[in-house]
């Protein structure tokens, strides 16, 4: 049985077990799209990746991101992990910044200092939620009606839909009904008060992935972009903030966006966890 070398990651944090984990087989070309299923689901992460040869000349690799479930064309920390495992094993890039091939195109990678940072996607879906589903929303987050102060579709290839409340304190007490969410990936944001709050984030963010098998993620890539990506349009955040995530669930992701001319970049620190072979 062929071996593959192997690592396990902690993306968006520079403290193992504080972040989200993440799989990656490297070399992995020779796999068939079942036997990379089935490994990720079998790993039960919320995703997990493959490295192979790009077939893009201006990439420096590819990558194909699995959750338990499925196979996605595009995820935040997948590609901040991934890129810090293909460095690490010897890559080395073409230019001064890391292309890296995915279902949704090339996506941009860039060192800055220790941490990683990608060039957020352009969103394939945008606009204000529709009615209808706001309200299958809030019934499932158990929100009262006046609760949710701003709503946005900032879908970049995960289905992401955002929803904004007024607190902090209002994020972290949620407890989603998620038979009532089924299918939906939700994100939920608030501005921190630092006076109140005590934490050094601007935002509070929770992901909830309905139906899949991590319903509650730890530090979103993909939809932090995508919230940026409405935020900074609407004058909403600063040009440079950092966000916090997992909270709830005992993690301490931080995520730091930047706007720079017309791109966003979203990145954050990634920590060696697991290093090893793997039979596949």
């Amino acid at each position: 049985m062929p071996t593959f070398d192997f690592k396990q990651l902690d993306v968006f944090s520079g403290v193992s077990l504080k972040g989200n984990p993440l799989a990656v087989v490297l070399g992995a070309d020779s796999l068939t799209d079942q036997q990379m299923a089935d490994f990720a689901n079998w790993t039960n992460l919320s995703e997990t990746t493959f490295l192979l040869a790009p077939r893009d000349p201006r990439a420096d690799y590819r990558v194909r991101i699995f959750t338990t479930l499925k196979e996605l064309p595009f995820a935040g920390h997948p590609t901040l992990g991934s890129c810090h495992a293909w460095l690490q094993s010897g890559g080395v890039p073409k230019g001064e910044e890391i292309i890296q091939e995915c279902e949704i195109g090339l996506v941009r990678v860039r060192r800055q200092g220790a941490e990683l940072a990608f060039i957020a996607p352009p969103l394939l879906r945008t606009g204000p939620v529709e009615a209808p589903l706001l309200e299958r929303v809030r019934l499932g987050l158990g929100l009262a009606p006046e609760a949710i102060v701003r709503s946005q579709w900032v879908d970049n290839g995960a289905g992401w839909l955002a929803v904004m409340l007024g607190q902090r304190d209002q994020v972290l007490a949620l407890q989603p009904d998620f038979s009532q969410l089924h299918g939906l990936a939700i994100g939920v944001i608030a501005p921190c008060d630092p006076a109140r709050d005590e934490v050094d984030s601007h935002f509070e963010v929770r992901a909830f992935i309905a139906g899949d098998g991590v319903q509650e993620d730890p530090a979103t890539g993909s939809l932090n972009a995508g919230v940026a990506q409405w935020l900074l349009a609407e004058g909403l955040a600063p040009a440079r903030y950092v966000v916090s995530q997992g909270t709830v669930i005992g993690r301490a992701g931080r995520i730091h966006v930047e706007r720079q001319g017309d791109e966003i970049w979203v990145g954050g620190a990634v920590a060696a966890c697991i290093e090893g072979r793997v039979q596949l």
